[in-house]
């Protein structure tokens, strides 16, 4: 069983181990050997550097958010998790210029609600956040998109921790950013962003950009099958083309291992149809990129991450 545990002196929970089933959008695969819940950012940070002088700091550490883009195999991960979306919620306006709009946001806040909070305080480019199934965190880490727009594009600075619990502040210029990629300094997750967001031109900027939102999730409930569980898109596009319309030509709409599926409404997503484990889930990841890799000479590079052990 999951054994509640809290460390002396912080104000987080750990428990251990802790089935991730739970915690992930795909609601399958094993179990992480501790995860830990921060009461704050400073309690975060207090619990990394506990952690640092104990057997935990030679192991794997993971950030999660609400889970949307990862999949733990059935084996289970030796690793600590920490989850960020209960503790690091903060969102506040910082600075409200005749151009810009300057909004302060930590890495367990949602992006749809960040993309509502910039509407309603007159900004305009941010409303594409809304789109975005995960956290903050999660959007900063892989340069997150959808609808023609990308996390990285509206970022001014953010702000990073590494296993030793120190706190940086960083520059956007630090980081090499790609499409759906990022590299920056090694060993430091993200815990906050600064986005800086154009000022709408006239009145009515509120009233366009929650229209605007209002649109793009019409438009993403039509098209994703968001009744199931799955982790957005598997594949990212590759360059003139679109991951989904390579595997529907491959014929793999709705080809099934398990309780996992090719998404019959969009051919990028996978879906849990009910007792899907990891590996379910993970052969038709491989499926489909063999057999588009087969068909069209295309590698399909994943957007999803994968972690832990087989069963």
């Amino acid at each position: 069983m999951t054994e509640a545990m809290r460390l002396q002196g912080l104000r987080g929970e750990l428990r251990q181990p802790e089935s991730m089933a739970k915690h992930v959008s795909w609601r399958a695969g094993g179990a992480a050997t501790r995860a830990y819940w921060p009461a704050d950012m400073d309690d975060l940070a207090a619990f990394l550097r506990t952690v640092a002088d104990t057997e935990m700091s030679t192991e794997p550490l993971y950030f999660v958010g609400l889970g949307s883009n990862l999949l733990v195999r059935d084996g289970g991960v030796r690793a600590t998790v920490v989850f960020t979306h209960w503790a690091l919620r903060k969102i506040s306006l910082l600075s409200a210029e005749e151009n810009n709009i300057a909004i302060y946001a930590e890495a367990g806040i949602a992006s749809p609600k960040v993309a509502r909070f910039a509407a309603l305080h007159g900004a305009e480019g941010a409303e594409f956040l809304a789109g975005i199934p995960g956290t903050v965190g999660g959007a900063l880490a892989m340069n997150a998109g959808c609808y023609g727009g990308e996390t990285w594009n509206i970022v001014s600075s953010v702000r990073t921790i590494d296993r030793q619990g120190a706190i940086r502040q960083r520059a956007a210029s630090e980081f090499t950013i790609g499409y759906r990629s990022v590299a920056g300094p090694a060993d430091e997750a993200f815990v906050a962003a600064i986005f800086q967001v154009p000022r709408g031109a006239d009145g009515k900027s509120k009233e366009k950009s929650l229209n605007k939102i209002k649109e793009l999730l019409s438009k993403r409930i039509a098209s994703q099958p968001l009744q199931q569980p799955n982790a957005g898109s598997v594949f990212r596009n590759p360059p003139h083309d679109h991951a989904a319309r390579l595997i529907e030509a491959c014929a793999l709409k709705g080809t099934r291992v398990g309780g996992a599926e090719i998404s019959r409404k969009h051919a990028n997503f996978i879906v849990n149809t009910g007792g899907a484990s990891a590996a379910d889930i993970e052969a038709l990841i491989d499926l489909a990129q063999n057999t588009v890799r087969k068909k069209f000479g295309i590698d399909l590079e994943r957007e999803v991450r994968i972690i832990g052990e087989c069963a």
